[in-house]
């Protein structure tokens, strides 16, 4: 069965409650479990993560295209910071798709840019939890093929 990974940044573990006029009420537990469902339907294991720690990300992310398996990245405010990401993922040519659950693009000027977008096989942005299974459907269907 393959394995696609979906790793979330900096706290991601506080939806529910953080800012829900931005990210809503659910929660990243229930985002999990509505993926694993999803994704149990098309023969495809998860494993998913959270962290506040970029070197978390870096590794995870690096063990992920090392062994050929595509990634679900929600970097939260890493994406507009780290280098170390952007570089994890073309070192170790990882299959990235990029999400957001916000719009980032309506949102302040710094979150207006992604260092992880010019590495990514896609981009989705501001469809709430629906970013994840847009993700997962674009991995499945084949859409988001690795960047050259």
């Amino acid at each position: 069965m393959p394995t696609i990974h979906v790793l979330n940044g900096p706290n991601l573990n506080l939806l529910g409650i953080r800012e829900p006029a931005i990210y809503g009420s659910v929660t990243l537990a229930a985002i999990e479990s509505a993926l694993r469902a999803k994704a149990g339907t098309r023969g495809v294991d998860l494993t998913f993560r959270q962290s506040n720690h970029e070197g978390d990300l870096v590794q995870w992310i690096q063990d992920a295209g090392l062994a050929g398996e595509a990634v679900i990245l929600n970097a939260g405010a890493y994406t507009h910071t780290s280098i170390a990401i952007h570089d994890a993922i073309k070192g170790s040519g990882a299959r990235v798709v990029e999400v957001h659950l916000s719009n980032v693009h309506a949102r302040e000027s710094f979150r207006h840019h992604s260092h992880i977008s010019a590495v990514a096989a896609g981009v989705i942005v501001g469809f709430g939890p629906l970013s994840y299974e847009l993700a997962l459907e674009a991995l499945l269907s084949g859409a988001a093929q690795q960047k050259s």
